[in-house]
């Protein structure tokens, strides 16, 4: 049987709409891969209980479950365990935002997200941000034209 493991990210979007990438330190599964902020469910967290803690744990931010605006899940399987995660998108948060985990922060523009390599379970969600940012860039071309 499958070992199924709940983690939950966020997609935090800065003044530019760049969005923010951690990458994962030595000695972790997938070193050197980028991935979005976020961390493992504990019993009796909801899953936005659970982001707001681990952003404040490792990005020293403060912010609230409500301002959590869901963007969309992955269910990915890996070779030993299967992974279900959702992803938030978060625009406002108090506190300075530095690396307390030791990771490397980079805020990427969301059309150069596959320039960084990352864990199979996030590349549809590099795809998903990718698409809802040309989708947005379309509609508003059309609304102008109108």
């Amino acid at each position: 049987m499958t070992k199924l493991v709940l983690v939950v990210a966020a997609a935090l979007f800065n003044e530019r709409g760049e969005v923010l990438l951690a990458q994962r330190p030595e000695g972790k599964s997938m070193a050197g891969l980028w991935e979005f902020p976020g961390g493992k469910i504990e019993a009796g967290e909801t899953p936005e209980i659970a982001l707001a803690r681990e952003l404040n744990e490792e990005l020293g931010i403060v912010c609230k479950p409500e301002d959590f605006q869901s963007i969309t899940f992955v269910s990915h399987s890996y070779e030993d365990f299967h992974l279900l995660m959702p992803l938030f998108g978060l625009k406002e948060w108090r506190g300075e935002l530095r690396s307390i985990e030791g990771q490397v922060l980079e805020w990427v523009n969301i059309d150069r997200l596959h320039d960084y390599p990352a864990p199979a379970a996030d590349i549809p969600i590099f795809n998903e941000l990718i698409a809802r940012k040309h989708h947005a860039e379309t509609s508003e071309k059309a609304r102008d034209c109108l």
